[in-house]
């Protein structure tokens, strides 16, 4: 099948790579025109696990091309994915205006039946105004789908070729055909396809996100709990998790979520409910105790230096949102060494990944150190926001000989707090008792 992806950032790029690897053909879209020339060029231009290797196979073979020109984007496309960004608006809403500005162009373009893919995640209705977009100036046939992507940053790729399941909102005959055939290759262990009307499908996304966000935060109101009464969160978790009908995913006590799509797509759903003239109460609870958990380690950090942080040097491992990712969207991280700074400390930070990124916002306001030893070198305190599997397992005996203290904030709960007083170590963690030396 010939396909189309319009938008390459995340989610575009592995989509448009996935649906290559299995055969199709595909031509990815992007305005940005640099952005276009690199990935021609075979310059990834994300850090996904395992997407290169297959991205330079397929851009090799000639399956996965890339073009600025939407014209001949589409040209010889059965279907037509909107991978665009959906920032959100002044208001903590959705911004359309992408998205309903290519339907606009589709419209001026289309000359035959194509399945028009809303991938990127919307408000509910967006399908239908995708569809009065195109049909103000188109008058063939054509249908709009709703198939939202359920991607997890640094499994991405795994997600997409074996995905749990597969949501499709259309109650159109000629598109579930269509749609059927595109996604065989993936469902052939019988995870299941939900077909559903559109309208239910984009509010499914959204509701997956909202869940997922607030067993986190919940986990993080348990955490403030243990901490209050002296309990441990990793017991609380483990007794928790063990019920199937909780489950043990996202129950990990921490600094909060952040990322692309959890922290706008809460918002979203919140702000859509308040359309309604609806309080989504507990979505609005989750976003308030995220956004304070985020900086949690702050007043902890400032009360061990007697509420006195200047010219103190913090050190920060992990600058990514999560580990296996270059994504520092709503970085907990970041909110953190705002903090630091404006409390008069300094800052030495190292990521496998997202060094750059970070670079591109900070500038010289922070130090980059080459690694993570190096980042440690003459530190009052490491701090801990991001939890590379890199990190569980450092030389402690080399970073003895590198800080000027022992002490680690740890905002994921990467050590244990026995072997982290028996190697003599302050240590603050997330719902769990201060290891003292």
């Amino acid at each position: 099948m010939k396909i189309s992806v319009v938008g390459t950032g995340y989610v575009g790029l592995v989509t448009g790579t996935c649906f290559a690897e299995t055969g199709n053909v595909v031509t990815c879209v992007d305005v940005d025109v640099s952005k276009v020339e690199r990935l021609t060029n075979g310059e990834i231009t994300i850090y996904e696990p395992g997407l290169e290797k297959i991205f330079l196979r397929n851009l090799k073979e000639g399956r996965l091309k890339f073009t600025t020109s939407l014209a001949e984007g589409i040209e010889d496309a059965s279907v037509i994915f909107l991978a665009l960004p959906t920032p959100p608006n002044g208001n903590g809403g959705a911004d359309l205006k992408y998205i309903l500005q290519v339907a606009d162009d589709l419209s001026k373009l289309l000359t035959s039946y194509k399945v028009i893919i809303d991938k990127s995640t919307v408000p509910v209705g967006t399908a239908e105004k995708v569809y009065q977009a195109i049909a103000k100036n188109y008058k063939g046939e054509f249908d709009v789908v709703s198939n939202p992507e359920f991607l997890r940053e640094g499994v991405a790729v795994e997600d997409f070729m074996k995905p749990d399941r597969v949501v499709i909102g259309t109650e159109s005959e000629k598109a579930r055909k269509v749609m059927n055939e595109l996604f065989a290759p993936f469902v052939r262990q019988g995870n299941p396809v939900l077909y559903m009307d559109a309208k239910s499908a984009e509010l499914t996304k959204y509701a997956a996100n909202a869940f997922l966000a607030t067993k986190i935060t919940f986990m993080n109101e348990i955490a403030r709990m243990c901490e209050i009464l002296g309990a441990d969160v990793d017991m609380v978790r483990r007794g928790l998790g063990s019920d199937d009908r909780i489950g043990k995913r996202f129950l990990f006590a921490g600094i909060g979520y952040g990322g692309s799509c959890f922290p706008k797509d809460v918002k979203a759903l919140a702000k859509s409910a308040e359309e309604l003239d609806y309080r989504f109460k507990i979505i609005e609870a989750v976003i308030e105790v995220n956004n304070k958990q985020k900086i949690c380690l702050i007043p902890r950090i400032n009360k061990y230096f007697n509420n006195n942080l200047k010219g103190k040097k913090i050190a920060v491992w992990g600058l990514a949102f999560k580990p296996n990712t270059d994504d520092i969207r709503e970085s907990s991280a970041l909110y953190l060494i705002d903090e630091l700074l404006k409390e008069g400390a300094t800052v030495s930070a190292f990521d496998p990944e997202a060094m750059k990124n970070v670079k591109a916002i900070l500038g010289e306001k922070i130090e980059f150190a080459e690694n993570q030893y190096k980042a440690l070198a003459n530190c009052d305190a490491l701090l801990i926001a991001t939890e590379w599997s890199e990190f569980r397992t450092p030389d402690f005996e080399k970073m003895n000989g590198l800080m000027k203290n022992k002490v680690i904030f740890d905002g994921r709960n990467v050590f244990d707090p026995e072997q982290m007083k028996q190697l003599g170590y302050y240590y603050e963690s997330i719902g769990r008792k201060t290891s003292r030396p």
